[in-house]
């Protein structure tokens, strides 16, 4: 028995194409990951600060370990912006406000500091997760509005697979 050749899925007249979602205003919609340049940086240094919350929460901090945290605190905020597309920039900016440069934190404005970042990032990626959600079911849509305009039966062409046929016993 011969096997028929195949070309690549892409080259087969009616094969499959790729899937761009179009948006109701009939213009393709950019990816929500586009929003954060550096999403493994962000994720890194998100964590770090959560763990930093942590750290904060448990044990009563003496000056130095304040200094430090002020430091780490702002340098972390430096480097989230590095990652992050100008309009999540800005938006942290406007929320994250600075320590005062004379003076040491106590440990409740370090606390408050830490978890507001905290929650900003969570809600950063919870909000990525929606819009991905979100792509994903439009893409699915649009998938289905597609198939419903084919033939019938030209839905199945192309989908061929190697599985043997079942016989008559299931």
């Amino acid at each position: 028995m011969t096997e028929p050749t195949q070309q690549p899925a892409g080259d087969q007249p009616g094969g499959p194409q790729p899937v761009v979602v179009i948006g109701p205003d009939g213009e393709a919609k950019a990816s929500p990951a586009d929003l954060i340049g550096e999403p493994a940086k962000v994720m890194r240094i998100g964590t770090m600060i959560k763990q930093l919350l942590e750290e904060v929460r448990q044990a009563p901090m003496d000056e130095a370990s304040r200094a430090r945290l002020k430091e780490i605190h702002a340098r972390s905020i430096a480097e989230l912006e590095e990652g992050l597309t100008p309009e999540l920039r800005d938006e942290l900016e406007r929320l994250s406000l600075p320590f005062t440069d004379d003076s040491v934190p106590s440990d409740a404005e370090l606390r408050v500091a830490q978890a507001q970042l905290v929650g900003w990032l969570e809600g950063v990626f919870h909000g990525l997760q929606t819009a991905l959600f979100a792509q994903q079911m439009a893409a699915r849509n649009q998938l289905e509005q597609m198939r419903r305009g084919l033939p019938p039966g030209s839905a199945d062409q192309g989908m061929e697979t190697n599985r043997p046929g079942t016989g008559q016993y299931l």
